[in-house]
Formats: structure tokens, C-alpha cells, sequence
């Protein structure tokens, strides 16, 4: 017979106050450091989180920018990428990575997604470039793979495909700064890497927040320039046009903290996720692994038989104090906003898995007590 969940304290999907009040001994001393000394906008902070990025992911260089999305634009903006352009990415992600190519006046070309690890197909990805270059409407230019839920995309696999296309690759590492794939941190397996420091995410900062990592010292420059209104070796000079797109110093002095801890809650992110794998596999579909890799854990998603099984799911969950949630319940290609760039490709994966999908909490401050309470309502409702 299972266990009776109901009554009990409703455990939080996101507990950035247990957090906070773990990494308040550093924490406050650096937010006080900020306030004295009042630089606010690309003050000492930020030089000092650059360098630590970098050196953790083993990058040679580490431009923090306003946002995840901000990340993206800039990226795609130093490569002119814009009207007539193709940038390739999966249907099955967040908003932002369609959204930027098409504020640029590129077009997004949407690619479908293995069934399995939710990362982008990569023999469709050689299918729709092929297809778009045979049409000759638009140029291929760009790859962005996107590091869904923690996990890494096929960078091997896409480097060879755009080193023989001759397309610009960016990594969407929103979700996965501090995964690793084949023995390296996510940070130079792409041209670029962008990440997001929304506070959701593993790494996240208290409001927007994003960072850009390449080998180029080029592109570095250009990132720096675009990040501040295109200016060249002094603020009044301007040599491009560029965009406000500075992090914050106390969010600088905040990651800073955060960091100190970072390493130990992959740590626990990655044990929850094995019991999850270990209690819940034979119930419902649990996430298949990216071989050589290690997750970052920012989503874990277990897939339902269909949409009324998910319904019923999350409706035993919510009676039992457990939250879910749904990345995502549509994919970008039938989004209103974007249907008139998709050009009718079918996408029959993403369209799948986006009715059968659902996420549990995942995060280092769930104790032994959630994490089993959270088995044993899907378990029952399974």
C-alpha cells in the first residue's frame, strides 16, 4: 500500500532561500564590498568572475553580458549574421534560441530532436541544411546546439558537420554550464558558448545574467565591444553598432559566492538524479544519458505514455505536494510567433515528446526525505 502524502509541506520545485542562507557568510560581504564601493557597472566583480569562468570551464576567454538571450544576440551579431541567413537549431527548446536569429533578421530553420536524450538529431541537421542550400532561398550560416536540460549536445558530431558546411557553431548552454562531455566543461566545444545566469538555472545569479566563452581573441573584443554600445578603446568612441548588454556588479559579486559552492551542488544534483533513475526506471521513462558525459541536472524529465497519463500525473503530484512542470508543452516551430518562418519541415519527435513530457524537482537543498517522498508520489500515480 503506498504511503498517505497528503497533509504534508508542499516541497519547493526551486529553493534559492535554503541556498541563500548557506552561502550567506560569503554572500553578504561581497554585496556589502559592491555597495562601498559603488561600481556598479562593470566594476571589479566582473573582471574577477570573468577569470574564474573561464578557468572552470577551461575557456581562454569569458565576456559576462545582461542576459542568457543578450548572450545569443551578441554572438550572432559579431558574426553579421542577419536577413537571408539560415540558423539552424532544435524545435524542441526555449524561446530565446529562435527568437534572437529572427530579431537579427535571420530565419530560424528548425531540426528535430533524438527521441531519447532531447538533444538536437544530428543526421536531420545534415538533412535540413542539405534541403535549405538545394532550395537556395536563404544561406546557411549558423549551428546553435542547445545543451538541453543539463545535458551536452552532439558536439563532435556537429563540429564536422559545420566545419563542412562552413557554418558558425554557438552552444545554447543555458542549461548546462558545469557539464562536462568527453572529460571537458561545455566552454569551447562550439566557436562561441553562451550561458544563462537566470536564476533558475544550476549557476544562477538574484536577476538576469549571461556570459559568452571562446578561444578567439577576435570575438572576445567584438563580444566586449557589442556588450557596450559598440565602443571602441575609449566610451566615446563608437565603431559599431552595439547594444547595453553589461552584467551587473552585484550580480558579478553574487555568482562570485555562488561559485564557491557550485562544484558540490553538481554533486548533489547528480546523486538525486540517480536515486530518481534507481526508484523510478520501471515506472515511467527516465532521461537517457549522453555517452561520456556528465550532466549539469538543470531539468530532469521523466516521459509519460501520453498526454491524459501526464495530466493524471501531475494532478496526483499536486494533491500530494509535489510540483512539476512542463518543458515544454510546445514546440518552437508551432509557436504562434514563429510559424511564418518555419517552412513546413515535419518535426514529428518534438511534436511527441511535448505532450508526453514532464519535469521533477531537481535541486541541491531537497533533502532525503523530499527526494523519497517525490518517488513514492510518482510511483503511486505512475
Amino acid at each position: 500500500m503506498p504511503p498517505d502524502l497528503t497533509g504534508l509541506r508542499p516541497i519547493p520545485f526551486l529553493d534559492l532561500k535554503a541556498q541563500q542562507a548557506r552561502i550567506a557568510a560569503d554572500l553578504k560581504p561581497r554585496i556589502d564590498a559592491v555597495l562601498a564601493h559603488c561600481q556598479f557597472i562593470l566594476g571589479p566583480e566582473v573582471a574577477e568572475l570573468e577569470e574564474k569562468l573561464a578557468a572552470f570551464c577551461g575557456a581562454k576567454h569569458c565576456v559576462s553580458v545582461s542576459s542568457g538571450t543578450d548572450a545569443l544576440q551578441i554572438a550572432m551579431m559579431a558574426e553579421e549574421i542577419g536577413r537571408g541567413d539560415a540558423v539552424f537549431l532544435p524545435a524542441f527548446t526555449y524561446t530565446a534560441t529562435a527568437e534572437v536569429p529572427l530579431v537579427l533578421g535571420a530565419t530560424p530553420v528548425f531540426v528535430d530532436i533524438d527521441p531519447h536524450t532531447f538533444q538536437i538529431d544530428v543526421e536531420h541537421l545534415q538533412e535540413r541544411i542539405t534541403a535549405i542550400r538545394a532550395e537556395g532561398r536563404l544561406r546557411p550560416r549558423a549551428i546553435i546546439g542547445v545543451d538541453l536540460f543539463g545535458q551536452p549536445a552532439d558536439w563532435p558530431a556537429i563540429g564536422e558537420i559545420a566545419q563542412r558546411e562552413r557554418l558558425f557553431t554557438l552552444d545554447d548552454c543555458a542549461q548546462a554550464f558545469g557539464a562536462t562531455h568527453h572529460g571537458r566543461r561545455l566552454g569551447s566545444a562550439a566557436d562561441c558558448t553562451a550561458t544563462s545566469f537566470f536564476p533558475s538555472k544550476p549557476f544562477g545569479a538574484y536577476g538576469d545574467g549571461g556570459a559568452l566563452f571562446t578561444e578567439s581573441d577576435e570575438r572576445a573584443a567584438l563580444y566586449r565591444s557589442l556588450r557596450t554600445h559598440g565602443e571602441g578603446t575609449t566610451r566615446y568612441e563608437v565603431l559599431r553598432t552595439g547594444m547595453n548588454g553589461r552584467l551587473d556588479t552585484l550580480q558579478a559579486a553574487v555568482l562570485l559566492s555562488k561559485l564557491t559552492v557550485f562544484e558540490e551542488e553538481l554533486e548533489a544534483r547528480a546523486r538525486i538524479a540517480a536515486v530518481y533513475d534507481g526508484r523510478l526506471g520501471n515506472a515511467v521513462i527516465t532521461p537517457a544519458r549522453v555517452p561520456d558525459s556528465v550532466s549539469a541536472w538543470a531539468i530532469y524529465a521523466i516521459v509519460l505514455p501520453d498526454t491524459d497519463s501526464r495530466d493524471r500525473m501531475q494532478a496526483g503530484l499536486k494533491a500530494d505536494g509535489v510540483p512539476s512542470a512542463i518543458y515544454y508543452p510546445r514546440p518552437l516551430h508551432l509557436q504562434p510567433a514563429y510559424a511564418h518562418a518555419h517552412d513546413g519541415a515535419a518535426l514529428p519527435v518534438s511534436e511527441d515528446i511535448a505532450t508526453r513530457i514532464m519535469a521533477l524537482p531537481l535541486h541541491p537543498d531537497l533533502t532525503d526525505q523530499d527526494v523519497a517522498r517525490i518517488c513514492d508520489s510518482v510511483l503511486a500515480h505512475a
